[in-house]
């Protein structure tokens, strides 16, 4: 039996820089089948009918970046340089309180932030994956779960002569589990990984067919830090390792110079930037702008909410447009075109997917309806507000793979207060509470 929806009089975000006004919008077994004007012969649904007055219709967002069960660590150690952070704060955390339960509960609190503020799609990359995965999968949100590897004991990984075995094992178990969950590898650094580490890494991804993400270059003296120097630079050291091509994704990717980037346009590597992350370490700004000029598309993510604090993608694609203004001295780069494009299209492309996420016939049905009558979105002239007004707290309804996993501002699929008052818990043995 066909599953459909019908949402209709809303207004629909076709293109990021065109908006039609009172139309509809048809979907069936997961995917857009139909839109059109209201002036229309509205089609008949036999399914769940959504009315979408005073609504703006988009396509869901995609985060490029998070480490969802780092939840647990939102507000725990803040204003600190970023080797001290990690080093004295994250890791000695993640080593006393990680757990197959605790990464459950807080990718599951994760996956709800993410969906009440209109995140559809999340690449997410920790340890101990089956447990993200899982809470992804029974919360509805659509995600690249890339397991980690380091060259230390990790959670889930003591031996960690054993950590491409188990990644292996990770991917082989999720790569036709389920139709919202994508397998894929998360070599941590090339600070935690050594060269041998990361060729595994990268051949085990491109050997499987699932994507490649590594941090890289984030903070101005990490060169100082990798393991076995291949280059002269973090980006580099993975040139001359091999690693740089279009499986391969690059996250921060801050620190880099006209070298690297020429190396980069011709690798057709991708990048994903975290400005709200990189603000709050102050690891630096991004050249977004001089990889733009050349053509390069550049992706979008939060990065975990240990170092954002939050996962809403309106405050980051925000901050990535106002930030390349200023470091620019040029409020017409970054316009807000382009960077809706890069949390949704090119978030897209970077990490593999082949459906469409526009609002057209033949599209993936992961959608997002924002209320647009409140008093920060009044007048609603164009979709420049998604930038520069809309926040996640204006979500009403949520759709991925055409099923309602947000009604109204309330999740369908999951106990939230259960979720919360689980994460709590954890709060309490962590000394926060």
């Amino acid at each position: 039996m066909t599953k459909s929806i019908l949402i209709h009089h809303c207004d629909i975000v076709n293109e990021p820089a065109v908006i039609q006004k009172n139309g509809f919008v048809l979907i069936e077994d997961g995917l857009i089948t139909r839109t059109g004007s209201m002036t229309e012969d509205r089609p008949v649904c036999e399914g769940d009918v959504i009315d979408g007055s005073g609504k703006l219709l988009i396509p869901g967002l995609i985060n490029a970046h998070n480490h969802s069960p780092m939840t647990l660590f939102r507000g725990m150690a803040d204003d600190l340089q970023l080797d001290d952070w990690l080093h004295n704060h994250i890791f000695p955390a993640e080593a006393a309180h990680v757990s197959e339960d605790m990464v459950y509960w807080c990718s599951k609190l994760a996956a709800a932030e993410m969906l009440l503020s209109g995140t559809t799609c999340v690449a997410d990359g920790y340890f101990l994956c089956d447990h993200t995965a899982r809470a992804f999968a029974e919360t509805g949100l659509r995600a690249i779960v890339a397991h980690g590897v380091v060259d230390f004991p990790a959670p889930g990984v003591a031996d960690p002569d054993q950590n491409i075995a188990t990644v292996e094992s990770f991917i082989h178990r999720w790569k036709e589990k389920s139709k919202l969950i994508t397998p894929a590898v998360f070599a941590h650094s090339p600070y935690t990984c050594s060269p041998q580490t990361l060729k595994q890494a990268k051949q085990l991804a491109d050997d499987n067919g699932v994507r490649f993400f590594i941090h890289l270059a984030e903070s101005k003296n990490e060169h100082q830090a990798i393991i076995s120097p291949a280059g002269d630079s973090p980006l580099r050291h993975l040139h001359n390792l091999e690693l740089l091509d279009s499986n391969c994704v690059l996250v921060h990717a801050i620190w880099l110079d006209d070298e690297d980037l020429d190396i980069l346009q011709q690798s057709k590597a991708n990048v994903v930037l975290c400005p709200q992350s990189n603000f709050k370490l102050a690891s630096g700004i991004s050249r977004a702008t001089d990889l733009a000029r050349n053509g390069f598309k550049v992706g979008l993510g939060t990065d975990g909410c240990a170092s954002n604090n939050s996962l809403d993608m309106f405050l980051e694609m925000d901050l990535l447009a106002k930030s390349q203004k200023a470091f620019q001295y040029d409020p017409t780069v970054f316009p807000a075109e382009k960077v809706i494009e890069a949390a949704t299209t090119t978030n897209n492309t970077i990490l593999g997917y082949t459906t469409q996420v526009n609002i057209r016939p033949g599209s993936r049905a992961d959608l997002v309806l924002i209320d647009q009558k409140s008093p920060h979105l009044t007048p609603f002239y164009n979709q420049d507000l998604l930038v520069y007004a809309v926040r996640g707290s204006d979500v009403d309804t949520v759709i991925v793979a055409g099923e309602i996993v947000v009604n109204h501002k309330m999740l369908t699929t999951i106990d939230l207060e259960e979720t919360k008052s689980k994460v709590n818990e954890y709060a309490v043995h962590l000394g926060g509470l």
